[in-house]
C-alpha cells in the first residue's frame, strides 16, 4: 500500500523539484490536483480513514508553512508542493521530510553564500536571491523514500 502511495509522491516531489531548478517555479497545473488525487489513491489503496489521515497531511502540510508564506519567506507553489506531500504521507512521516527539507534548504542556501562570496554583504542586503525549496524538498523526498526497507529487492 504505503509502497504505491510514496512511489507516486517521489515522483510529484521529483518533478517539482525539476520545475524548480529549471524554471524557478513549482506551477500550478502539478499542484493543484495532487492533493486530491493522493487522497483519492489513499481511500482507494486503503479505505475511509486513509483517506482522512491524507487530508489531514496535507492540512498540517500547508498550515505549518501557512505563515511563512504570509511573510513572504516561501512561495505559492512551495507551499502547495508541501501541502501535496502531507497528502501522500500523511502528518507522522511528513514532518521528518519537512525537517530534513529544511536543513537541505539551509545548507544550500549556506552553499550559495559561500560560493557568490557574498556573506558579509548578503547579511546587510533585504533584496537576496531565494533557494529553490522545491529542490529541497525533492531531495528530502527522495531520501525519504529510499530509506524504506520495503524497497530492498
Amino acid at each position: 500500500m504505503a509502497k504505491t502511495l510514496w512511489i507516486f509522491a517521489a515522483a510529484f516531489a521529483l518533478t517539482a523539484g525539476i520545475t524548480d531548478f529549471r524554471y524557478r517555479k513549482i506551477p500550478n497545473w502539478l499542484t493543484y490536483p495532487a492533493i486530491p488525487i493522493a487522497i483519492l489513491l489513499h481511500w482507494i489503496i486503503a479505505g475511509r480513514h486513509a483517506a482522512l489521515l491524507s487530508l489531514g497531511g496535507a492540512a498540517v502540510g500547508l498550515g505549518i508553512l501557512l505563515p511563512f508564506v504570509l511573510l513572504g519567506g516561501l512561495g505559492g507553489g512551495d507551499w502547495k508542493l508541501v501541502g501535496a506531500l502531507g497528502a501522500f504521507f500523511e502528518p507522522r512521516r511528513l514532518i521528518p521530510v519537512l525537517i530534513v527539507t529544511l536543513m537541505i534548504s539551509g545548507l544550500m542556501a549556506l552553499a550559495w553564500l559561500l560560493w557568490k562570496k557574498r556573506i558579509r554583504p548578503a547579511s546587510r542586503n533585504s533584496e537576496s536571491e531565494k533557494i529553490p525549496f522545491g529542490i529541497a524538498a525533492a531531495i528530502a523526498t527522495l531520501l525519504y523514500v529510499a530509506a524504506q526497507p520495503w524497497l530492498a529487492f
